[in-house]
């Protein structure tokens, strides 16, 4: 994280904001466990700062740094004390995946995404999981 800061943060003040629940409440809304925005919003308020009067020093943007908090994004977007621009870090994390295990011999990027599902059972994760991939969920 702190390389990242280096490389691209250049002139921008950071403030780096560790959350002891945040990723553990994402993953119990997924599982369809209700989860209150009083939670959310405890996790949240460390990471807004400087909320003077001119907004000259204030957060501006949030960069989500665990893929789990996009699973939160309308609430966070909601729960923020002001509008900010955020930064889902999974289209990054998905390059860098791909770079690192590179396309020889695996038949070059086909597109798109892909799921399978084995059990079939009902799951409550393909719901969930559903606007994340456009509304639907290949089974």
């Amino acid at each position: 994280t702190r390389t990242l800061i280096r490389d691209f943060a250049r002139g921008c003040e950071v403030t780096l904001v560790g959350s002891a629940e945040l990723a553990s409440l994402a993953e119990a809304a997924l599982n369809g466990i209700e989860v209150g925005d009083a939670a959310i919003a405890a996790e949240l308020s460390p990471c807004f700062v400087g909320g003077d009067a001119d907004g000259s020093a204030r957060t501006d943007t949030v960069v989500l740094a665990c893929t789990h908090y996009p699973l939160l994004m309308d609430r966070l977007v909601r729960l923020a004390p002001w509008p900010v621009d955020w930064i889902d870090p999974a289209p990054a994390i998905a390059r860098r995946v791909a770079d690192l295990l590179g396309t020889a011999g695996r038949g070059g990027d086909r597109g798109g995404a892909e799921m399978v599902f084995t059990s079939k059972r009902p799951h409550r994760l393909s719901q969930a999981l559903m606007p994340f991939f456009g509304g639907r969920v290949p089974a």
